[in-house]
């Protein structure tokens, strides 16, 4: 055998991989935000979650792509195991669009994705041409993979031996584990049913054989969505488990048709693809993921009780405020997926700020009762803060480098002002267990009018934290106007504490010691209550 046509085959096979990676990496960067949103608004229920997947899936031309998307969304808590079930099976029947190209033969083509997509990206420079650009490299690319692929394997056909081999490939069960292993190493049954495609347009596979390795590439699909659920919350693990046991159940139902009619079946889709074994794959492909879904859809519910007995339990902590030294929704622990990386980093931003929120109330609880313990509390706590701020600026630092869609990567600039405004949160939680200490130490005694007055404050000032944080989270805007209105009120009650409290030290009805840390109290408050507006408009100014 020629050497020149195995390096060939493999540099086709390169090629291929990459264009894909390109193309899948350039849609998701340029509509990543938009896909997600429409991902996340229209699958409330398994039967618009299946219409999504397919559309999505075929868009991004990555079943796995959206499965670990999926697998996200449910582990951050945005997605229901019974809302990405549907999402799941319709990404199984999106992503055999890819073989649907491949077997219309576009490679005569491949020189113009590539010339048109290079004068995109290098000579234009607007963002969205840029990138659409990008889509079209990846496409030229791909089919440029292809078409190398196609030739080498011309050159393997009139190598005797080699063609006996794969001829004689008869074994189905040899077959589904050739589709399982070879799409478990690649990470793709899109290349997988492609290769198998083009071998069989060369006359290497049999058309029977063809079908069995399109059942292995299933299995081998849910390789990507079980490994990034490794590291998830139990429920992300059972989004996954629906994946693996859709297709083994899919798999095992088509398997046994096939042993005994797979003749009639052959026939069959060889007269709906015009006697081309090309298209014969491609429309196996899809009809067997049509047929899966059809048999499985109704006993969805099903599939989503079976994962409970499969990953029985459940989390110790859902949100895990309360974990030291510990990141619950980003870090090296969790699924990392460019697509959803800035909806967990703002998971973990809501978590820390309800960490900051907590202890700031702590304080202000200290700053009455003087317990040491609690006050304490207070030090550890803000040592946890300040672990979490390292921890996501960092993560932040490393998704400007990733290729996360354009509008999350416009936002990341917002979420490093964020990160920044709530670790101050945490330091005046701080500075105020440092003032109960030194009113413990010192003996200083506050007057009820005093204590009253810092009590009124501190529910102002939690009420609009609250809302801060919510319109943050959520992106809920409704807030908006009560939350300006409550700033002002802070504002507004802060400078008449302050002038309250210059009265009373006139009339010496408190001690200087007591007025300079009720004054410190009361300033710090108003800065607590900027910082939570910062914090809310962050999502307003990078919307």
């Amino acid at each position: 055998m020629d050497w020149s046509i195995l390096l060939n085959m493999c540099g086709g096979l390169g090629l291929f991989l990459f264009g894909m990676k390109l193309m899948s990496e350039a849609i998701e960067k340029s509509a990543g935000a938009k896909l997600r949103s429409i991902l996340e608004f229209f699958t409330k229920n398994k039967f618009s979650g299946l219409i999504v997947g397919i559309v999505f899936t075929a868009i991004i031309q990555s079943s796995s792509a959206c499965t670990v998307m999926v697998v996200s969304f449910v582990n951050a808590g945005l997605m229901t195991l019974y809302q990405a079930v549907g999402v799941i099976m319709g990404a199984n029947i999106g992503t055999t669009v890819t073989s649907q190209l491949v077997s219309f033969n576009l490679s005569k083509f491949a020189p113009l994705f590539l010339l048109a997509g290079v004068i995109m990206v290098m000579f234009v420079k607007k963002d969205g041409v840029k990138k659409f650009g990008e889509i079209l490299l990846g496409f030229g690319v791909l089919f440029l993979g292809l078409s190398l692929m196609s030739t080498s394997m011309a050159g393997i056909k009139e190598n005797p031996n080699i063609s006996e081999i794969f001829s004689s490939m008869t074994n189905p069960f040899l077959a589904v584990l050739l589709g399982l292993v070879l799409t478990s190493i690649v990470q793709s049954s899109s290349v997988t049913v492609s290769i198998s495609l083009l071998m069989a347009q060369q006359g290497l596979l049999d058309l029977p054989v063809c079908l069995f390795i399109i059942l292995g590439c299933n299995m081998g699909a849910c390789t990507s969505a079980l490994l990034a659920s490794l590291a998830g919350m139990k429920d992300a693990k059972r989004a996954a488990m629906i994946h693996f046991l859709f297709n083994l159940v899919g798999t095992i139902i088509v398997f046994i048709i096939l042993m005994f009619f797979s003749g009639p079946i052959v026939q069959g889709i060889l007269a709906i693809s015009g006697q081309d074994a090309g298209r014969f794959v491609a429309n196996s492909h899809s009809l067997i993921k049509i047929f899966q879904v059809i048999i499985l859809f109704p006993f969805s519910s099903l599939l989503v009780k079976a994962t409970y007995l499969v990953i029985p339990g459940d989390d110790k902590t859902k949100v895990g405020y309360n974990d030291n030294f510990q990141l619950q929704f980003i870090g090296q622990k969790t699924i990392f997926n460019p697509a959803t990386a800035v909806v967990d980093v703002t998971n973990e931003l809501e978590r820390m700020a309800h960490l900051a929120t907590d202890n700031l109330n702590r304080a202000m609880n200290v700053l009455v009762t003087l317990d040491e313990d609690e006050m304490n509390e207070v030090f550890e706590v803000e040592k946890n803060i300040n672990f979490l701020n390292h921890q996501i600026v960092n993560y932040l630092v490393k998704l400007t480098q990733s290729t996360v869609p354009v509008e999350d990567m416009q936002s990341i600039g917002g979420l490093f002002h964020v990160v920044g405004d709530i670790e101050r949160i945490g330091d005046h939680a701080t500075n105020i267990a440092e003032a109960a200490k030194m009113r413990k130490e010192d003996n200083v005694e506050f007057s009820k009018t005093a204590l009253e007055e810092l009590r009124e404050m501190m529910d102002l000032v939690n009420k609009n934290l609250y809302l801060c944080i919510e319109m943050f989270t959520h992106k809920n805007e409704e807030h908006m106007s009560e939350i300006e209105e409550n700033e002002n009120k802070i504002d507004l009650m802060e400078r008449a504490v302050q002038q309250a409290h210059v009265e009373r030290l006139t009339k010496n009805e408190c001690s200087p010691e007591a007025g300079m840390i009720f004054t410190d109290i009361v300033a710090g408050l108003e800065r607590v209550a900027d910082h939570a507006t910062n914090i809310a408009f962050a999502t307003v100014n990078n919307n």
